[in-house]
């Protein structure tokens, strides 16, 4: 059995696909700025460091890539180094590597304005309207790793995630809007997905995919190219997985 690779594996969509991965018997490798709880093997790192990431690559298989800046923050100390920059080595890493299968965490902020017009449920093949830099640096994930499908006949999945809070205050966040809940991706529903994207037997080059779990009102992200390619189906619906998130100080 060979590696699955998941960078950005201490943080929160990170140990919930360790989890999962490593429930299902596989041979979990985490890449993080920290050790990463539950991997079966723990490589601490950075994504500007291309010696660090090909050394973390070795023995492969599939890459579930998830380590970013998550949001909005500073281009040039922040953006650039670990969504622009970071993106290159992985996927050059990966390259290299022959890494068969490489899942890639986009954003639904690569469609936000559909969203904001109403235009849902949002399909896979709609035009991007990034949100802003963040998502822009987003729109280039994707396209990086169509190249990488196509030039070097790779499986890649460009995933646009749903918003899983990190934080006690954007769990409040999110409970305060309506249409934030339905867009959320609890972290069982993302350890889940995460091991659909890895493991299930896939014959295509390329596909951008939703993940998400249910809506509290109506869906934003159309999840049926999801559930057909991978046979994704979530099953938590705002608030589960996160209550105890809401009970935290700010």
């Amino acid at each position: 059995m060979s590696w699955i690779l998941v960078t950005g594996s201490a943080g929160r969509l990170g140990q919930a696909a360790v989890r999962e991965l490593k429930a299902q018997g596989q041979l979990v490798r985490g890449f993080d700025l920290v050790p990463t709880p539950d991997a079966t093997e723990s490589q601490v790192g950075n994504l500007t460091e291309f010696d660090t990431v090909r050394r973390a690559m070795q023995g492969v298989r599939t890459l579930i890539h998830l380590a970013a800046t998550p949001d909005d923050d500073d281009f040039m100390t922040e953006l650039l180094p670990n969504n622009l920059v970071g993106v290159y080595h992985v996927l050059e890493a990966a390259r290299e590597a022959n890494v068969e299968r490489v899942v890639l965490a986009s954003s639904g902020q690569v469609v936000w304005w559909q969203r904001m017009r109403g235009e849902v449920p949002i399909g896979c093949d709609v035009p991007p309207t990034p949100r802003g830099w963040y998502a822009a640096t987003k729109c280039f994930l994707e396209a990086a790793g169509r190249s990488l499908a196509e030039a070097h006949k790779r499986t890649v999945l460009s995933v646009r995630l749903g918003w899983c809070p990190r934080t006690a205050e954007q769990a409040r966040e999110m409970a305060e809007s309506d249409w934030a809940k339905d867009v959320y991706l609890s972290p069982e529903d993302a350890g889940r997905f995460f091991a659909c994207a890895a493991l299930a037997p896939l014959k295509i080059r390329y596909a951008v995919l939703y993940a998400a779990s249910l809506p509290t009102r109506q869906a934003t992200y159309d999840l049926e190219t999801t559930r057909l390619l991978l046979g994704y189906q979530p099953r938590d619906r705002w608030p589960q997985g996160i209550e105890a998130m809401l009970n935290k100080p700010i």
